[in-house]
């Protein structure tokens, strides 16, 4: 597995990169958003680790630019650690966050998790490859998801939602629900990362996101796709 590690602190990268290598990784390096993404570009990239504070291109621009064309988990990191830097790292496309300083044990752990994720990508237990609700249809052997014929390109995390909800169409989920099943691990305080990826799914699967016709809330409840 090859991951890129891109922090302007080459202390910091090259930290990462020991342990990283000590687990089996390929660890290639960048020190600013420009250079992540020419690495991308260059190289099988498989987990990105990316900084946020970087000259030339920070981490967040990086990520909406990488968004645009690939769905590669992406942890965030930054010296940040309030509500706010955690909601935009995960609006505009990273899968999970760390703040600054952090247990290298902690940041190999959710490596491995994000890459089983990626890999498996459909590990939830279905009796089909295919799941529909009126016009949003689900391919879980090619991953593709389509809106009335339309492809939508997801991230792994926010696959992983549509899925659960889809096959599962007409059931609320709790938000805590949502994210043990989809994380894999027990919720504490969800709320925030789990309504950040429902707003950005919302962006691509519906018309009108602010009157969503697929995924609705059920207030003081949870979510569900609606079933048509």
């Amino acid at each position: 597995m090859n991951i890129l590690v891109c922090d302007d602190d080459k202390a910091i990268v090259d930290a990462i990169g020991i342990y990283l290598e000590n687990e089996g990784y390929t660890v290639f390096k960048a020190f600013n958003g420009l250079e992540a993404i020419e690495g991308i570009n260059e190289h099988d990239i498989h987990l990105i680790i990316m900084d946020i504070m970087m000259p030339k291109m920070d981490g967040i621009r990086a990520t909406m630019e990488i968004r645009k064309r690939n769905s590669i988990p992406l942890i965030m990191l930054s010296a940040k650690s309030e509500d706010y830097d955690k909601i935009l790292g995960l609006n505009i496309g990273a899968d999970d966050y760390m703040g600054k300083p952090f247990n290298p044990l902690e940041l190999i752990a959710r490596v491995k998790s994000q890459l089983r994720r990626y890999t498996t990508f459909g590990a939830l237990e279905t009796k089909s490859n295919l799941f529909q609700s009126g016009g949003l249809e689900i391919d879980d052997e090619s991953k593709k998801v389509t809106v009335d014929g339309e492809e939508v390109h997801l991230t792994p995390v926010q696959y992983k939602i549509v899925k659960l909800l889809t096959a599962n169409a007409g059931r609320v989920f709790t938000i805590e629900e949502i994210y043990e099943k989809v994380w894999k691990e027990p919720a504490f305080n969800p709320e925030n990362t789990v309504t950040v990826h429902i707003r950005k799914i919302r962006e691509k699967i519906e018309i009108n996101p602010s009157e969503p016709k697929y995924l609705k809330v059920v207030w003081g409840v949870g979510y569900k796709v609606e079933k048509y």
